[in-house]
Parts: structure tokens; C-alpha cells; sequence
């Protein structure tokens, strides 16, 4: 073999951070055995991987095209590794959620994978929004994601998790919370709090008020759910989430669903991996249990 697997990590490495100095920080290596590792992979095979753009290394064309085959590579020697030192088949996972799902659905799930296979690295957990957990799959960062809103890049595949539904919802003291149902009307004269653009549920907010999107008055913008339901609770505007998230609020009066029976608030979860993923044993075992709810 002309190829060596530290070589694929500096490789692997300088393709996350771009840079061969921010591969050698993760790695531990010094910068010189990080450069000289990648500059003997590209020798040995007469090859450049990497096209520079001021301080910065980008993967080239033939760079792309064997990223994949190297994570997967890599991913085959852990497992290997992990079993020789007795540890666990299903070595460490990586999982992605967005925020809805990675606050109220996920710390379960992860609950029942840890019960389920003690002998298992726990998994690691990366919160944040659909656009961010989309990019760090893209990278091979996440080994799998679960997300809100839909995701259009060629080298993803999103696949449908299971449903979910948004409501509308105001403080108890809001006239809305006296009213039957609301009409359009009602939505253009409210002030409005919404979740960030790149978000799954601000996805879903702009799909359900298709059409009325340019009339609507966006008081605030915040990236939190928390912060949305605090937001709302102080009386500041109404806005719209999902239910999973609003329940126990619901439960205990300190906000109140509002019917909007003409607009279909129903969404889906999905699962979001990369194509040329190698689905593991981890990562099989975590699927089946996502989908056996």
C-alpha cells in the first residue's frame, strides 16, 4: 500500500480546516509533519489535491472526488481499531440535530441508544440550524443529521424521519387568545416573532403564510425557541413553533394556541446524510431506532 492512514488524516484534516496549520492543531502533530505527510500522499502518486487561494487550501477536483472514499477508509480502520482493543462494534457517532428536534426529541433518543448499548461510545450531540448541521454533513463532520426544513445539495440525501406539526401562539392576555379562529387579516396585523432564516421552522413558517409573507410584520427575529416562547410570554408579539416545543407551556397557561384553520401548518422531520456515506454498524443501529418510535 503507497498510502499510509496518517497521511489520509492530515489529507482529511487540511480538507475540514482548509489550512495545513489548523490540521496539525487537530491532529497534534507539528505543522512541518503535517505538511510533510500531504506533500508525500500527493508525490507518490504524482497528484495535487488542494488549489490555494491566498492563505487558504480548497479542495480541487480530484480532492472531491476521494474525500469519501478516505473518510470511509478511515471510518473501516477505527472500526477495526475499536474491536482489537475490545471495545465497542458501534464506534462514536456523530449525530446533528436542529434546534426543535436536538432540545426536545433527540435527548431521548440518545437516552435509549445509551440503555440499549452500554457498551457503546456515547454519541456526540451538535445542535444548530438546518442550513449549519446541512454543511457540517456536507463536511463528513456529522455522520448523520436530523433536521426540520428540506435541503437541496447533490451531495446530500434527505430522507423522510417522521411528522410534525407547527401552531401559532400567543401570551394569555393577547386578544388573540379570546378569539374562536383567526383569518388573514388577523396575521397581517399582528407583530410577528420568527426564527432566523436557515432555520427548519422558519422554513415552515414562510411555506404555511405563503402569499401573505410581504404583508406580515416581523417584529423580532431570534435564533433561540426558548427565547421566542419568553419573547411571546412578555407579551411582545405571537408567533408560530412546533407543538412538541409548546406542550408543557400550553399545559401550564403561560401561552395559548391560536387556530388558523385555512393554513396548513403540518411539516416533516428528515434524516440528512451524505451520499457516499458508509452506514456503519453505529450509525444502522441509530437509525432503526429513530424509526422504530
Amino acid at each position: 500500500m503507497r498510502h499510509t492512514l496518517r497521511q489520509l488524516e492530515v489529507f482529511l484534516a487540511v480538507a475540514r480546516s482548509e489550512s495545513v496549520s489548523g490540521a496539525a492543531r487537530a491532529l497534534a502533530m507539528s505543522q512541518s509533519a503535517a505538511s510533510a505527510a500531504l506533500l508525500d500522499l500527493e508525490r507518490q502518486f504524482d497528484v495535487q489535491l488542494f488549489d490555494r487561494r491566498g492563505r487558504r487550501l480548497h479542495l480541487n477536483e480530484l480532492g472531491r472526488a476521494i474525500r469519501a472514499r478516505a473518510e470511509n477508509v478511515l471510518e473501516h480502520a477505527r472500526e477495526l481499531e475499536g474491536a482489537l482493543e475490545r471495545r465497542t462494534e458501534a464506534g462514536p457517532l456523530r449525530v446533528g440535530a436542529t434546534l426543535t428536534i436536538g432540545n426536545y426529541i433527540a435527548p431521548a433518543l440518545l437516552a435509549r441508544f445509551i440503555r440499549q448499548h452500554p457498551e457503546a461510545v456515547p454519541p456526540a450531540l451538535v445542535i444548530a440550524n438546518t442550513t449549519e448541521i446541512a454543511r457540517q454533513v456536507a463536511d463528513f463532520r456529522l455522520d448523520v443529521g436530523l433536521v426540520e426544513g428540506e435541503v437541496e445539495q447533490a451531495d446530500l440525501e434527505l430522507s423522510p424521519w417522521r411528522e410534525d406539526q407547527m401552531v401559532v401562539f400567543c401570551a394569555p392576555g393577547h386578544p388573540f387568545a379570546r378569539r374562536r379562529a383567526l383569518e388573514d387579516e388577523d396575521l397581517r396585523t399582528a407583530s410577528w416573532i420568527v426564527r432566523e432564516r436557515g432555520s427548519g421552522t422558519r422554513q415552515a413558517f414562510d411555506r404555511a403564510m405563503r402569499g401573505l409573507l410581504p404583508q406580515l410584520r416581523i417584529a423580532l427575529t431570534l435564533e433561540q425557541t426558548e427565547a421566542i416562547k419568553s419573547a411571546v410570554e412578555q407579551g411582545l408579539g405571537v408567533s408560530c413553533l412546533s407543538r412538541i416545543a409548546l406542550e408543557p407551556a400550553f399545559k401550564g397557561g403561560r401561552l395559548c394556541p391560536c387556530r388558523v384553520p385555512h393554513r396548513d401548518f403540518r411539516r416533516q422531520f428528515f434524516f440528512l446524510l451524505h451520499k457516499e456515506k458508509r452506514r456503519g454498524e453505529a450509525l444502522t443501529r441509530w437509525l432503526d431506532l429513530c424509526t422504530s418510535n
